[in-house]
């Protein structure tokens, strides 16, 4: 059987801990023929696993005999099996569970766990031709990212493990879901560090270059391959729905990208602008304008960390603010800049705010928790002599779902506050 990349890539480079019996291994086998793979944990791993949480981190690891991207049997200090996962030898995060206790992962468990996270979403009646099929650990399936625009699929497998499933995953979800076509985007810089390469590429059917889909009553028209994620940001459809109860007068939508926020709430507002650094986000923006017909929505191009300071200075104000910035702490090194420039678009934008106006806080940064985020606001409106109260305290939407256990899958906070004087 020819070998992968992955494979090829597992034989040079090699982690110290690896058993030397790896020297025999066939890769690139089916999960039902697979020769078994064992990894052997740590008592502190054993322990992690007991909490709930499916990562198993390098530090954790004793001895593998196993290479890069199989099905392993993961074992305990006292040698007992614990369950199975995916692994990865690149990874910091070599071990992400499958199945816990002695029943091993295979093709028909994940057909099932597809199956279900297609039930589940049809059973949440979204309002919106968009949105999230499969959501990694949330549903049991580490690694693997399913979005649906309109008849097509859209997926990200992200681990070693996961891109050597993908034909598997491909085959079950063109027999559940009947997609037009299936698009991997395959693209994310994580792949990198998991030695795997950064491709677009058609697994089934066909998918055009664009789609026009809806999310309530707002169109949208969305780039396929080099849109951000997988198109659209689909997590804030409950948050937009939300914000659209407090909206009102002027409108002020800030990192706007492509309209997300602007376009759904303008209706409720007076006057609505869209700020976001981006020329191709602004042109995405008129575009989406155009299409929905929102007239009273302008756009800039313009940084808005600038643009917050030279409108408070203007003596601007509005009643509904939106700030809705992309991850500004990707590690936990970043986290001290990030949390000081949370706070910098949060302070102006409470100067800006009207009394009474309503204030749209996100942050997307899983490093910065919630508890963390809200001392955040807490500081701003104390610096900015502005006091507020927290009308609702929101996160990613159902289609999204939070593993209990996991802190990492709990990613997007949204805070909507109301300047009270």
């Amino acid at each position: 059987m020819k070998r992968t990349a992955v494979a090829r890539r597992a034989e040079v480079v090699r982690p110290a801990w690896q058993s030397a019996s790896l020297k025999a291994r066939r890769y690139g086998c089916l999960l039902h023929t697979c020769p078994v793979s064992t990894v052997v944990i740590t008592a502190r791993g054993e322990q992690r696993l007991r909490t709930g949480h499916p990562w198993i981190y390098r530090a954790d690891v004793a001895d593998v005999d196993a290479a890069g991207g199989d099905i392993v049997e993961v074992i305990g200090p006292r040698r007992r099996t614990l369950g199975h996962a995916l692994f990865s030898d690149r990874s910091q995060i070599p071990i992400r569970m499958l199945a816990r206790g002695d029943t091993p992962f295979d093709t028909s468990m994940l057909r099932a766990r597809l199956a279900r996270a297609i039930q589940f979403r049809d059973s949440l009646a979204i309002d919106a031709t968009a949105y999230r099929v499969v959501h990694g650990e949330a549903d049991l399936l580490p690694s693997l990212v399913i979005d649906r625009y309109g008849a097509y699929l859209v997926l990200q497998a992200l681990s070693q493990g996961m891109d050597r499933l993908l034909t598997s995953v491909t085959g079950w979800l063109s027999e559940l879901f009947a997609p037009k076509g299936i698009l991997a985007r395959n693209d994310p810089k994580v792949r990198a560090l998991e030695g795997l390469e950064q491709t677009v590429e058609v697994l089934a059917g066909s998918v055009p270059d664009t789609v026009v889909v809806r999310e309530g009553p707002i169109e949208y028209e969305v780039d396929l391959r080099k849109g951000q994620k997988t198109g659209l940001f689909l997590d804030q459809r409950e948050n937009r729905e939300a914000a659209a109860r407090y909206a009102r007068g002027r409108l002020l939508d800030c990192f706007s990208y492509h309209g997300g926020f602007a376009l759904r709430l303008a209706g409720q507002c007076s006057t609505a602008e869209a700020i976001d650094i981006s020329p191709d986000a602004i042109a995405h923006i008129e575009s989406n304008a155009a299409r929905n017909r929102v007239a009273n929505l302008t756009v800039r191009e313009a940084n808005v960390f600038d643009e917050l300071r030279r409108r408070e200075k203007a003596g601007e104000r509005y009643d509904t603010i939106v700030l809705d910035p992309p991850a500004f702490a990707k590690n936990k090194a970043s986290v001290p800049n990030a949390l000081a420039g949370y706070k910098e678009i949060n302070l102006r934008a409470m100067r800006l705010l009207s009394p009474g106006g309503y204030l749209v806080s996100c942050s997307c940064s899983y490093n910065v928790n919630e508890d963390t985020f809200a001392a955040v606001l807490h500081e701003a409106s104390v610096d900015s002599h502005t006091p507020v109260t927290l009308v609702e305290k929101r996160m990613q939407g159902r289609d999204h779902p939070v593993l209990v256990g996991a802190p990492e899958t709990y990613y997007l906070k949204c805070f909507i506050l109301r300047r009270v004087e």
